[in-house]
């Protein structure tokens, strides 16, 4: 079932918030304010696709609540409607200017604002459906190096200023030059997507990512995760690449497909987000350098270790 578009309406006339709600609610949930502090809470709080903003209300009027919401990450992209019975032309262009979408003046007419209303949530939708795309890789449909950039600083920013741990790694497909070089590219294209599919399955947490990083890299990124959690997630992701079998006729390291990863954790929050990557990328060069198909990540832990006790066990 097709998830109704969210409308958030902010007026201080209690009668005027009941109209558009009668106007709106079949077609979408509705959300109501009855000043502009609750307006922004609601607005961070849910997230809505689109906001019916009164201008003229007591302490925080429409022009503060629009600059407010255009000053914060999580609401900046709402779109935002002006209702008022301002119907000057330079009433009109004053809300426009300040970032309104559209502008509709008391009093209401339902044909208007339902017409308005469903354009604007259509061109909303269409927007968020085109930074969706511009945001996943067409091959693995995995998040793809541009939201990895985005999502990797800020998870960064916010463990720096909460003193949180977290966790970065870089993996690798072994000898995949030679894969494509026996089997073709369109099987390696193949590949790359049972990988990528394997590697996201394995996160267990909404926060964690994965994403392609080029070629036949990924990362993933964890937050809230210390070096031996990330660790032996990674490992676990090894195993799983390991077991799924996919035969390697050209491989230097097995008669399978196998991945090689390194892993780094923030240290005392002295990293950068480009050191923490870059030590992530030293310890996969160890990682195939040490014989692939094996996971490099703080001192004392390796992936050789652990296949030796699966061996023994």
């Amino acid at each position: 079932m097709k998830q109704q578009q969210k409308i958030l309406i902010v007026d201080d006339v209690i009668i005027n918030l009941h109209l558009l709600d009668g106007l709106l609610k079949a077609d979408y949930t509705v959300l109501m304010a009855k000043n502009g502090q609750q307006a922004l809470q609601l607005a961070r709080e849910h997230h809505p696709d689109l906001v019916l903003l009164d201008v003229v209300m007591p302490e925080m009027d429409g022009f503060a609540v629009l600059q407010a919401l255009r000053h914060d990450a999580r609401t900046k992209n709402i779109p935002v409607i002006f209702i008022t019975g301002q119907d000057r032309p330079e009433d009109e262009a004053q809300g426009l200017l300040r970032g309104a979408v559209d502008y509709i003046t008391k009093p209401l007419n339902e044909v208007i604002v339902k017409a308005r209303v469903a354009t604007h949530l259509k061109l909303e939708r269409q927007r968020r459906m085109l930074e969706s795309l511009a945001n996943i890789d067409g091959l693995t449909e995995l998040p793809n190096r541009r939201q990895l950039d985005q999502v990797y600083h800020g998870e960064w920013e916010r463990a720096r200023r909460n003193q949180l741990p977290l966790s970065v790694a870089i993996i690798d497909v072994d000898c995949f030059k030679q894969y494509n070089d026996h089997c073709g590219h369109a099987m390696g294209d193949r590949v790359l997507q049972q990988l990528a599919q394997a590697i996201a399955a394995n996160l267990g947490r909404p926060g964690d990512l994965a994403a392609r990083y080029g070629g036949e890299e990924f990362v993933v990124i964890l937050p809230a995760t210390q070096g031996q959690g990330a660790w032996q997630l990674l490992e676990s992701m090894r195993r799983t690449v390991e077991n799924m079998a996919i035969p390697h006729p050209a491989s230097l390291v097995s008669h399978v497909v196998t991945i090689s990863a390194g892993v780094a954790s923030m240290q005392n929050g002295t990293d950068t987000p480009s050191s923490l990557l870059q030590l992530a990328d030293q310890r996969l060069y160890h990682a195939k350098r040490s014989g692939r198909n094996c996971v490099i990540g703080d001192a004392g832990i390796n992936s050789e270790l652990t296949t030796a006790l699966y061996s023994l066990g």
